[in-house]
């Protein structure tokens, strides 16, 4: 059995990802609790944002020809979102913030479903 991730990417998010790592180099991601933007996933070169205890690693991306990209989001944002299966999508229009994808006229967003049964218990092991 493969290992569970609890973290995808769509081939559209990938896509930029490979053009953002070959600008920036390696990259993370990071969801807040916050409103507005802050719900969004925000992505910057790896080691940028300064992540902490208050701080959970949801799980890496795995993009072809790309080092795995680390998904950090709040620990209380993460408490909400445990039991989904978490996907980084890219979707048209212009998200606001630091995120690096802004001035490409694309934004990620975060699509989730539940965790099936087999998905949660792979996550207690």
């Amino acid at each position: 059995m493969t290992e569970f991730s609890q973290v995808a990417v769509t081939p559209a998010a990938a896509e930029l990802l490979r053009a953002l790592t070959a600008d920036h180099g390696p990259l993370m991601f990071h969801q807040s609790g916050g409103c507005c933007d802050g719900s969004a996933p925000m992505c910057f070169p790896a080691g940028e944002f300064a992540t902490s205890e208050a701080d959970h690693l949801v799980g890496h991306l795995e993009v072809a020809g790309l080092a795995p990209i680390p998904v950090w989001m709040a620990r209380d944002q993460y408490a909400y979102w445990s039991h989904t299966h978490l996907t980084i999508d890219l979707v048209p229009g212009r998200g606001s913030g630091f995120s690096l994808e802004a001035p490409t006229g694309s934004r990620f967003l975060t699509r989730s479903r539940l965790l099936t049964d087999e998905e949660a218990a792979a996550l207690l092991t």
